[in-house]
């Protein structure tokens, strides 16, 4: 009898450690920008763009149409329009538009190093004439 609860604490012991070394993997584990899918984007960001003021708030899901991309609208204030986007090899493109016609703000950027995909930096333009400014993209929990 002894000789089997030994056996039964030696087992449960081993099988601990054993869960605990490949929890521990897993929960370090971050994507790498090439890693990255479009469900990395989905989900509530806050944004900044350099000479801004105003906190831009940004809520992605899944595009219904276009598997691998991501829509959903971009808030300043009381204002909100819509935004699309994709990601492709690490390059994160995101468009607004404030009529939803024409594309009035685009968004280039990438994900920041060490950031497990939580931070987005790039450049903020309104159209192609307009001088770019830097933006910070950050997911909220």
């Amino acid at each position: 009898m002894v000789s089997n609860t030994i056996i039964l604490i030696a087992t449960c012991a081993i099988s601990m450690q054993t869960w605990a070394q490949n929890s521990s993997k897993t929960d370090l584990t971050c994507p790498s920008n090439w890693e990255m899918t479009d469900k990395q984007l989905q989900g509530e960001w806050t944004a900044s763009v350099s000479g801004d003021a105003q906190t831009a708030h940004i809520a992605l899901g899944p595009h219904p149409e276009w598997k691998g991309n991501v829509k959903g609208t971009i808030r300043r204030g009381d204002t909100g329009y819509p935004m699309v986007g994709d990601l492709n090899q690490g390059a994160i493109t995101l468009e607004e538009s404030s009529d939803g016609q024409r594309i009035t703000g685009t968004w280039l950027g990438e994900v920041a190093a060490d950031s497990c995909g939580r931070e987005i930096r790039g450049s903020f333009q309104t159209s192609e004439d307009a001088t770019p400014q830097d933006f910070v993209m950050r997911k909220q929990p």
